[in-house]
């Protein structure tokens, strides 16, 4: 996954012009003590119509969905707007919204649920795994006209799934401390059965087939829970990418989509895909949940860790044609230079502790940058 040069494909990046949608996840909290609030559903009955709104699987979550954007412009004006009404509909209760992947302080457990036959039958098949289940990430939509295409993006973005974790890392604390990793929340999902990347699948029929087994198995009770890094969305004619910790603001989340998108109009255009082996893309997702972007990943083509900033300015350089070709080439790089030179969420959350040694400061830290 090193540097790689332009080169050329058999199709003009220019005539595949790809949709894209953003859900975001997000934690509320008391703003005196930090402490986790279990208010979503009084939180989301204030909401109007306009903004796709909704509870998540914790009353200690809420999340957000933009409708089917073109350009990054869009994105960034719904994720603006989600942001700004939700920490608004939580003032109203005293709470506060944050973007982060895990709760900061000690939570909860089991976490209370939110209503729902589904969810009481994720309680009872999957036992202590919800423990872990209050977690927050972001899930980047491109949208597809058919399940074939749709897999040539899965696969393609597949290899990248470990720089796109980098670049996201917002989760460095739980418990009341640091866990050593940037992001933890990749951690606390990864026993899940149906979590982690996917295998290369050779075919539609291929995909179907994983699909059963996990389902056949009860590893996962519907085509909603296959919980894969990268997968066909039960719901929607896309491909979401599921990755990614919650963005900590809005500019890296508009960024990350950009990312993702690029990848897979390169790979509709007909950029080759490394077939990265499940062993080597399960050690650098490690690395990468350790590092994020503050240290080292590791190369599943060379097999050796190398500096982190060098794999995401290979992933830039291998999409710019695409970038170019949707306008975003000056925002994406743009923003990865600035995340290299501040720190992703997760830096950024530890210089909020260093500077007195207070946890409670990473939670008000937290509280600012969410809308920003």
């Amino acid at each position: 996954m090193s540097k790689a040069t332009t080169m050329p494909l058999p199709r003009p990046v220019s005539d595949l012009p790809l949709s894209v949608g953003v859900e975001e996840e997000f934690l509320l909290v008391d703003p005196g003590t930090g402490a986790l609030r279990p208010i979503a559903g009084a939180v989301l009955d204030g909401a109007g119509g306009e903004l796709d709104l909704q509870p998540e699987i914790t009353a200690f979550q809420v999340e957000s969905a933009t409708a089917v954007c073109r350009t990054m412009a869009e994105v960034r004006e719904q994720l603006s707007a989600a942001r700004r009404e939700l920490a608004e509909l939580a003032a109203r209760h005293g709470a506060r919204v944050v973007a982060t992947g895990t709760p900061v302080l000690r939570e909860r457990r089991p976490p209370p649920l939110t209503e729902g036959e589904r969810y009481r039958a994720i309680a009872t098949g999957f036992g202590s795994l919800v423990d872990s289940l209050t977690i927050c990430g972001c899930h980047v939509h491109i949208g597809i006209p058919d399940r074939e295409t749709g897999l040539l993006i899965c696969n393609h973005l597949r290899q990248w799934l470990p720089v796109l974790l980098a670049v996201s890392s917002n989760s460095p604390f739980g418990e009341g401390r640091d866990t050593g990793y940037a992001s933890w929340r990749y951690l606390l999902w990864s026993p899940w059965p149906s979590a982690g990347a996917p295998p290369w699948f050779s075919s539609v029929e291929d995909y179907r087939s994983g699909t059963r087994s996990l389902l056949e198995s009860g590893a996962a009770l519907d085509e909603a829970m296959v919980y894969w890094d990268v997968r066909l969305s039960a719901k929607h004619p896309t491909v979401e990418l599921r990755v990614c910790d919650v963005a900590a603001t809005v500019d890296e989340a508009v960024l990350l989509a950009a990312l993702v998108r690029a990848v897979a109009a390169m790979a509709v255009a007909g950029a080759p895909a490394f077939p990265v082996s499940d062993r080597a893309l399960r050690t650098a997702l490690w690395r990468s949940a350790r590092d994020g972007l503050a240290g080292a990943g590791f190369d599943p083509r060379s097999g050796r860790l190398v500096p982190a900033a060098d794999l995401v300015r290979g992933l830039v350089d291998r999409v710019r044609p695409a970038l170019r070709a949707a306008g975003d080439e000056e925002l994406v790089v743009d923003g990865v230079e600035r995340l290299l030179v501040d720190g992703t969420g997760a830096a950024r959350q530890r210089r909020a502790f260093a500077r007195r040694g207070e946890i409670s400061d990473v939670v008000s830290f937290l509280v600012e940058q969410t809308l920003r």
